[in-house]
């Protein structure tokens, strides 16, 4: 089968191989789209932590697919989600539902195989079917919605809170869209780029290019979410939490990067400071639950399209493209 294979950083090509073999409570997919992200670029690039991957690497960790097997498997030919993060079950974390952070820590897309491929073998019980007007465009958005809902449960917004998101790439305007969820006073986007107003407006948020202050040393969010994953980021987004506020951290500026903090400021201002990874099976589900019902539909991020034959061109388009530019997708199938 096609497949497109990380041999080591800098060496990325599509390649043949195998098809994967089904093993006992597994389920054989048909991948038909996948997203790209900032962090498939570090996996190509070999900047990513050594801890979280194994090379050689088949790419693919924000995708959909079709069940198609084995023989006598439910649902055959419905459109499903895969969770990349396969937990062990067993581990402390596990058994407290903190799949996210098992002992064990295990990817699709990361240290097993993803599924930029033509077939993907996964355990049954981490398979989410979705319902038929589920589109392939939603779908696929499914493991970076995840993310910022997982983060979002971190925070527990109340209604009526003013929130910030610091990034305006696609985690950071999934975060912004789904905040609108919980009745925000007002939703702002901090980005750089000015091509992305419209998918900020799409996501139901403001796009500025400066925190808004109160006037002195403070921010005046409730919550900030970071999702940027810079230094620069990071500073932003704890400067601009109001006394009393919340910060998220989701971005990964690199391995081993620090940033400068006042902590007196902290300490005196209340600010508390949350970092999220990933997300957890909990999490996961209940995604699968807003896109079953209709009340979540992030298609509108996809602006780019692209075959595996030319994922080159992809790559390309997620490094550097000029304008506006939300989720960048490689169409396995020919049918997003």
């Amino acid at each position: 089968m096609r497949a497109l294979v990380v041999t080591e950083p800098t060496v990325v090509g599509l390649d043949e191989r195998p098809e994967p073999v089904v093993g006992a409570g597994e389920i054989l997919l048909a991948p038909v789209a996948a997203g790209l992200c900032g962090t498939d670029l570090e996996i190509i690039d070999g900047t990513i932590d050594p801890a979280y991957v194994r090379y050689p690497l088949v790419l693919g960790h924000e995708w959909c697919g079709r069940i198609i097997g084995p023989p006598g498997t439910p649902d055959l030919g419905r459109l499903a989600v895969v969770e990349g993060i396969v937990p062990c079950g067993h581990c402390p974390a596990c058994r407290k539902g903190a799949t996210n952070v098992c002992a064990t820590y295990d990817e699709f897309g990361f240290t097993r195989d993803g599924a930029l491929a033509d077939r993907v073998s996964a355990p049954a019980n981490l398979v989410h079917t979705l319902d038929a007007t589920v589109r392939v465009e939603d779908a696929l958005l499914t493991e970076p919605a995840a993310v910022g809902w997982r983060a979002r449960r971190r925070a527990n917004p109340i209604p009526g809170v003013r929130a910030l998101v610091v990034g305006d790439g696609s985690v950071g305007l999934l975060a912004a869209h789904l905040l609108q969820m919980w009745s925000p006073s007002g939703v702002d986007v901090l980005g750089i780029r000015a091509a992305q107003k419209s998918l900020v407006a799409q996501a139901g948020a403001s796009f500025i290019t400066e925190p808004v202050r109160d006037g002195g040393d403070h921010g005046t969010y409730d919550l900030v979410v970071e999702a940027a994953g810079t230094v620069e980021a990071v500073a932003a987004a704890v400067s601009a939490a109001r006394r009393g506020g919340q910060v998220v951290l989701l971005g990964l500026p690199g391995h081993g990067k620090t940033v400068p903090l006042a902590v007196d400021d902290l300490v005196n201002n209340d600010v508390s400071i949350i970092g999220s990874f990933s997300y957890t099976s909990a999490a996961w589900r209940e995604v699968v639950s807003l896109l079953n019902s209709g009340r979540f539909r992030p298609g509108f991020l996809v602006t780019h399209r692209f075959g595996l034959e030319d994922w080159s061109q992809a790559v390309s388009t997620l490094r550097s493209a000029p304008g506006e530019r939300g989720k960048v997708v490689i169409d396995i199938e020919g049918s997003c």
